[in-house]
């Protein structure tokens, strides 16, 4: 027994190499280590403006620069409703617009995907549809006391007490939180098939 043993631990496959996340976000650490994708962070040496994701996660990939082999994420995500741009509220009054703009209205979570080594870039865009329902006052002050609008773009956690107001969505859940885990495991399944857990 203890030979069959060890005989399969010789054929353990070595540890896959760390990803690079070029973000500071914890919303995208967290959800790297819920789909147990190893990772170190690199803060990313971009500036945001507004414009369209996909070319924000490439710029912020690009911006860390090569590390040998290892693939480089970045990420960046938007909320689009009725052709409006929603970034992150500067205060709780714009926070409490935000909300009442997006109550009873299907938005979509809008992100870019670049995984890159110096070899080769993927980037890819996933969208999410997200509707709330109606909220009267008492819903908007009950969220917006509870501070978690702070720093989120259309200003809710569908994670947190975000959820909600939600009536309904329409895609990957992940990328409504902050990173498109589905368009993530597909690209490593394509370039790193079996390196990550996957394919």
């Amino acid at each position: 027994m203890g030979e069959t043993l060890a005989r399969r631990g010789d054929l353990a496959a070595p540890p896959a190499p760390p990803l690079i996340l070029a973000s500071t976000s914890p919303r995208r650490r967290e959800i790297l280590e819920q789909l147990r994708i190893p990772f170190d962070v690199v803060v990313p040496q971009y500036e945001e403006a507004q414009g369209d994701p996909v070319e924000h996660a490439l710029g912020k990939a690009r911006s860390v620069g090569a590390f040998d082999d290892r693939p480089v994420l970045g990420c960046d995500t938007e909320v689009i409703c009725g052709g409006r741009v929603y970034g992150k509220p500067e205060n709780e009054e714009d926070a409490e617009a935000m909300l009442e703009s997006l109550a009873g209205k299907t938005h979509e979570v809008v992100s870019g995907l670049a995984l890159i080594t110096p070899a080769w870039e993927e980037v890819h865009r996933e969208v999410t549809r997200v509707t709330f329902r109606p909220l009267d006052a008492r819903d908007l002050a009950r969220y917006l006391a509870s501070g978690e609008w702070e720093g989120r773009a259309g200003a809710y956690a569908i994670q947190g007490l975000g959820a909600s107001l939600v009536e309904r969505i329409e895609g990957d859940y992940l990328n409504v939180v902050g990173l498109p885990g589905a368009a993530l495991v597909r690209l490593l399944v394509s370039r790193f098939p079996g390196v990550y857990g996957f394919g």
